[in-house]
């Protein structure tokens, strides 16, 4: 197992915002990808297929941190709260909604063997 940390941020734009929304996070993507830590930053949209039919906002950054430290600076960067700020909090920004979720690839301790002491 590894201290990875696994990030799914998922976007709902406003109608008609796709397209614009869609270019502002690619623009997110270059100086993201150089941070420390940073494994994989890409921005994804869905598509349809007859094998994976489940329902998804249309836009996801798909990301893998080095680890959870990693992930924390990369979501305090001025870019990103900014990004945040004006697009998903703000009355005028492009987001209608968002979901914004990380995993780990690390079994959770109720999972692991207990040790008799």
């Amino acid at each position: 197992m590894s201290k990875k940390v696994y990030c799914l941020a998922q976007f709902q734009p406003k109608p008609g915002k796709e397209a614009e929304l869609f270019s502002i996070l690619q623009s997110l993507e270059p100086n993201t990808q150089r941070e420390d830590g940073c494994i994989q930053y890409t921005v994804t949209r869905h598509i349809s297929s007859p094998f994976a039919e489940g329902s998804s906002f249309p836009i996801v950054f798909n990301e893998i941190w080095q680890d959870n430290a990693a992930f924390e600076a990369h979501c305090q960067r001025a870019e990103i709260v900014n990004f945040f700020e004006t697009q998903c909090v703000a009355e005028d920004g492009l987001v209608a909604d968002f979901n914004v979720c990380v995993y780990s690839d690390e079994p959770a301790d109720y999972d692991r063997p207990q040790l008799d002491t």
